[in-house]
């Protein structure tokens, strides 16, 4: 990809910036049209075209791993989407800003085990469903997002996939458990923060609702048992070579739609539009995304990034609207490149935790950051809850967001 990015033209990048752009304006400007995902397939289609006539001339074996990785992501977000959509944690909570505190705190936790998708999979219902009785929640799923689907995974290589494919590159399995204070830092102040805004909320409500809430109320159970051996076995599928990784993980998610119990999948009112949706937009971003790409990892050094403190904005902010796994491995790679010798696969610790932190919790700023954002804002449409656009959703997330990337970024500047 080094060499197509030193003869690759700027403006290669302008079908992947009209791609972001449309999915940014045109639920705005013509939702009825765009809720179809033939539409979304239409509009990516046609944007992506260029960029593949232009890469099978030029570089048709980059163009040819963008597709493998593509086929990974889905089939890696398909599996853990489809078996989570099997399991049903039964039972309504309280809907109090204490029980949904915990909820999110759970998330956070169970990302490092079967990862942000899978957290966010297994939990996003329950969490509108204990909810639903209250008329006050247009906060929550956001700050689902936040802490659930991406700063919740710091932890582990399976958390997230930039953090894998770290560990896929040689970095130590546990070397992530090192970013414990800034997952401490993160979720202990988004947490924080949702339960002072969810607790005011909460003081809205009217008084018969949070009665009918309490009347309602249920004990928690879980159905669907059988998925939690499918689950285990696609997180444990991670660790297997392509193409055993996903022939795997298609196994599991057949088994759990044509053999598991029907009724949790049911009840769920599980659907496969959300994770069409994902497939279909994310095809056409990871095509155009490649000139970006090469681009960025040819040329990057010209930007005169050389210090932790800037590696972490920059991943981080590149990572916002490209895919983070592949900037994370970008950036590495310029790590790498200034001939360091660190100790980490000749990275020093501090840039490898910079590039890191940056990676998984920049993927926060946009629906496209990272693949269960965009699945999170769908699944929560389909139950009735309306989600805010494209840029709302990133000003609201990078303004929450900006105390924890100042202190990092002090972090860094001054540890550096």
């Amino acid at each position: 990809m080094h060499d197509l990015g030193r003869t690759t033209p700027l403006y290669a990048v302008l079908p992947f910036a009209l791609l972001l752009l449309a999915i940014a304006v045109l639920p705005l400007a013509a939702p009825h049209w765009w809720e179809k995902n033939r539409h979304k397939a239409l509009v990516g289609g046609l944007l992506s075209a260029p960029v593949v006539v232009y890469l099978l001339l030029a570089a048709p074996r980059t163009l040819g791993h963008s597709l493998v990785e593509y086929a990974s992501f889905v089939t890696l977000l398909g599996a853990l989407y489809v078996v989570a959509g099997g399991l049903r944690i039964t039972g309504d909570l309280r809907a109090t800003p204490l029980t949904n505190v915990a909820l999110l705190a759970v998330g956070a936790l169970l990302a490092n085990v079967i990862g942000t998708t899978g957290a966010s999979m297994v939990l996003i219902r329950t969490v509108l469903r204990t909810n639903q009785q209250r008329a006050n929640t247009a906060h929550i799923p956001f700050f689902f997002i936040l802490v659930v689907s991406n700063c919740g995974g710091l932890l582990t290589p399976l958390g997230d996939p930039p953090l894998f494919i770290g560990y896929l590159r040689g970095v130590p399995f546990g070397w992530t458990l090192h970013l414990l204070p800034v997952w401490l830092l993160a979720v202990g102040y988004l947490l924080a923060l949702f339960f002072v805004l969810d607790r005011r909320a909460y003081g809205r409500e009217r008084a018969e609702a949070l009665a009918h809430d309490a009347a309602q109320a249920v004990p928690l159970g879980l159905e669907g048992l059988p998925n939690l051996g499918l689950l285990a076995l696609i997180v444990g599928a991670v660790f297997l070579p392509t193409p055993y990784r996903e022939l795997l993980m298609v196994g599991g998610a057949a088994a759990s739609a044509l053999l598991g119990p029907k009724a949790p999948r049911k009840a769920n009112g599980f659907t496969y539009a959300p994770i069409i949706e994902v497939a279909v937009l994310f095809l056409g971003i990871f095509v155009t995304m490649v000139p970006a790409l090469a681009l960025l990892e040819a040329r990057g050094g010209e930007l005169g990034i050389t210090r932790p403190w800037q590696f972490f904005l920059t991943a981080g902010g590149l990572s916002s609207v490209l895919d983070n796994a592949p900037t994370y491995l970008t950036f590495l790679s310029a790590a790498q490149g200034l001939g360091l010798h660190g100790d980490v696969i000749g990275v020093p610790s501090l840039y490898l935790a910079a590039i890191s932190c940056g990676a998984v919790l920049m993927g926060a700023n946009t629906y496209i950051g990272n693949g269960p954002n965009f699945m999170v804002k769908a699944i929560a449409e389909e139950m009735d809850v309306r989600m805010p656009s494209f840029f709302r959703y990133a000003a609201a997330a990078i303004l929450v967001l900006s105390p924890v990337y100042a202190v990092l970024t002090a972090y860094f500047a001054l540890a550096g």
